[in-house]
């Protein structure tokens, strides 16, 4: 692409219908690109990526030689200065982001932000590659030791298909989305923040357990984790093992229309993040439990990290009104 000529990248959005919390540790996730998304457009040229954004009083501006992203600013340039660090484009960028993804609601706003810039600024690779990139991005801009989901599930995304994705060995396995159910995204009202909360304390607490069992991702009873001597271990770890064999089960239900055991896991889900895992807050809950309590709704849990944000519900069409309607959309993309 010559020097001025116009780009524009869309990095999807996404959601994770089952599987929170495993991805640090090479466990199993459900996600699905949405079709709420960033879009980036501009021109390549110049010694610096300078962009704008309605949603951002102050423009991002990076130069190509960024050392240390996370002391960028404003805030919201450190993502963009992640991005840069890990692609080193030979070339600066001048352009505008567009969003219709809510920020900080749990909808992976940020690696929407990451994925659309790589491809913008250049990078050439498999989306595997590119998930990789932007993950390294993401934690170098936020601290946060997450795992690979969020940029894998937006740069891989396939039209009315989940991805069952195996985080240890990044196999992706598109799962199909019954047409007669709709997945709606609702907010809780409670702002999350990711990079304040305990997130880093839950991936320790898991590394730790794996340290005395061996990888979780390995093990199928939860009961294995009554083995540990620390209660809060032990409920980590009874999680994530729980949570994998919770996605397998969704993963062979969805496709065969079994809605009803579909239902089941993701209430179960919801209250092992609840009960053992300890991300949820009573806001969530209340949610949650309302949800469920709604003729039409098939099953309903926090999405995200958790520590506010938003609930996905899987429900009959026409069931709710609120939050946001979103599909199974394609991945990453140059216009």
């Amino acid at each position: 692409m010559s020097d001025g000529e116009r780009v524009t990248a869309v990095g999807p959005g996404r959601v994770n219908l089952i599987g929170e919390h495993t991805d640090s540790s090479g466990g199993l996730v459900l996600p699905l690109a949405i079709d709420l998304a960033t879009t980036i457009s501009g021109t390549r040229g110049g010694d610096e990526v300078v962009l704008v954004s309605p949603d951002e009083a102050h423009p991002a501006v990076v130069a190509l030689d960024v050392a240390d992203p996370a002391i960028a600013t404003p805030g919201w340039a450190r993502y963009v200065a992640g991005v840069v660090a890990q692609v080193r484009p030979s070339e600066g960028f001048v352009g505008e982001v567009t969003t219709t993804l809510p920020i900080g609601a749990g909808l992976s706003s940020s690696a929407a932000l990451e994925v659309a810039l790589a491809l913008a600024l250049g990078f050439e690779g498999s989306v595997t590659e590119l998930a990789r990139v932007t993950q390294l991005a993401e934690q170098q801009a936020s601290g946060v030791p997450c795992g690979i989901m969020d940029q894998l599930a937006s740069a891989a995304g396939i039209a009315g298909r989940a991805l069952l994705i195996d985080c240890h060995d990044l196999t992706i396995t598109p799962i199909a989305v019954p047409d007669d159910v709709e997945i709606r995204v609702i907010h809780s009202g409670q702002a999350r923040q990711l990079a304040g909360s305990a997130y880093a304390e839950r991936t320790a607490s898991v590394a730790a357990a794996e340290a005395e069992l061996g990888p979780l991702r390995l093990i199928e009873d939860p009961g294995t984790a009554d083995a540990l001597d620390d209660e809060v271990l032990r409920r980590r770890a009874r999680h994530v093992i729980s949570e994998n064999a919770r996605v397998r089960a969704v993963a062979a239900a969805l496709p065969a229309g079994d809605l009803a055991a579909v239902g089941e896991a993701l209430v179960a889900s919801h209250t092992s993040l609840r009960d053992d895992f300890e991300v949820s807050t009573p806001v969530l809950d209340a949610l949650v439990d309302r949800l469920n309590a709604t003729e039409g709704v098939i099953g309903a849990r926090l999405t995200g990290a958790g520590f506010g944000g938003c609930v996905v519900a899987l429900t009959r069409p026409g069931t709710l009104q609120e939050g946001w309607l979103v599909t199974p959309s394609p991945g990453a993309r140059l216009l």
